[in-house]
């Protein structure tokens, strides 16, 4: 069955760095899109960064666009988030996700246990 293993969540002061990884398997990593997304609580799942199936193409939010970068390798069915100059307010659980789609194009998305990322001094 799929399955995403995220890791490299923890605690570091603000100005720091961390990497994340989610480890996917059950599904032919090659071909899909893939995404991080972060949640505090009270709040809705925010889009962090996607990458495309190649990791030719990458997009990330406004609030994270130059510090963080996502990448992948494919080879190690693996999706990256680099985290640099991490503030306060990126405190939060990040997930792992793909949205896989059936031969009659349904879709359903799949979702990582989550890796919880907590800046402070």
């Amino acid at each position: 069955q799929v399955q995403l293993v995220e890791s490299g969540g923890g605690l570091v002061q603000p100005g720091g760095s961390l990497r994340l990884s989610c480890a996917a398997s059950g599904f032919i990593f090659s071909w899909y899109a893939m995404k991080w997304y972060r949640q505090t609580p009270g709040k809705e799942r925010e889009l962090v960064a996607s990458i495309t199936d190649s990791g030719g193409s990458t997009t990330y939010a406004d609030s994270v666009k130059g510090r963080f970068t996502i990448s992948r390798d494919n080879s190690k069915n693996t999706v990256y988030l680099q985290m640099n100059s991490l503030k306060l307010e990126d405190t939060a659980v990040y997930y792992c996700n793909s949205r896989l789609y059936t031969s009659g194009g349904i879709s359903k998305d799949y979702w990582g246990q989550g890796t919880q990322v907590t800046v402070s001094s």
